[in-house]
Formats: structure tokens, sequence, C-alpha cells
């Protein structure tokens, strides 16, 4: 189960609640693009429209070899979901302080799938506290580095 693209932002921006497996409507040229890793998740979204769910502001660059006019890398792109999935996270939308974020995307078989996460927002200062026990480990893995 190879991972093409994790969205590291976002576990440091949120704080994940829940995670659920999506499928990725994507034409042909967008999954050999995918497969190559030339996609950026950081930034991206998932919104509810007309009760389906689309994937908002990720980045897949046109693959190389393909020959396509008029291409957005940015375009929303539609996720699958059972119809009690997209009720449930239309609900959570409306909750405050909750959103939806996709965290990974990855292989299961044959087909690309994409983790998506139910996540509240960080407070600035939670965000201080995490860098600041990080910059702690460091300096003790140093510290023992130097004592070996």
């Amino acid at each position: 189960m190879p991972s093409y693209a994790k969205n590291k932002k976002a576990l440091f921006d949120y704080e994940l609640l829940e995670t659920l497996e999506a499928g990725l409507v994507l034409s042909g040229h967008e999954v050999k693009s995918v497969r190559s890793k030339h996609i950026r998740l950081a930034g991206s979204f998932i919104s509810i429209h007309d009760n389906a769910a689309f994937l908002t502001n990720a980045h897949i660059a046109m693959y190389r070899y393909a020959n396509v006019k008029n291409y957005d890398p940015t375009q929303p792109r539609k996720l699958l979901l059972t119809k009690k999935q997209i009720c449930y996270l239309t609900g959570k939308t409306h909750e405050k302080g909750l959103t939806i974020v996709p965290l990974s995307v990855y292989t299961k078989g044959r087909l690309l799938k994409m983790e998506i996460g139910i996540v509240r927002g960080k407070k600035k200062y939670d965000k201080r506290r995490i860098i600041k026990e990080r910059e702690q480990k460091r300096e003790i893995g140093r510290a023992m580095k130097e004592i070996n």
C-alpha cells in the first residue's frame, strides 16, 4: 500500500478527530501523474455541494507525456463516498470549528484512495508547545550522541 502524498501541514495545523477513506475520480493522465508522485495536498480541503464531496485546491501536475489542452491542475475533483458518509460529513461541517481535510493519497489494490480527516483547528499556543517539545527532543538526542 504505497503512499503517494501526505499532508503534514494539516497534522500540524489541526487536531485530528476522525478519519475516513474515500475514492478519487481522476482522468487517466491524472492517475499516472499521481502514481509518479506529482501531487500536493498542502492547502487543500474537502467541500460538499449538491450531496457530493469534492477535493478542492489539491495540485495534480499534468502528466509529462499527456496531450491535454486547457488543463487546470487545481480543479475540483469528486470523491467517492456513500450517501450516509456524505450526510455525516455535512453535519460535521455545520458544527462550529470543524473542517474536513485530505490527509494522504495511497493505493489499495489497484485503486487510488484518499484518507480524509475531520479536524479542529489548533490554537497558536498549542503549535508553540509542539515546536518546543520537538526542539527539546532534538537537543536530548544530540546530547546522547555526544556522550556515546
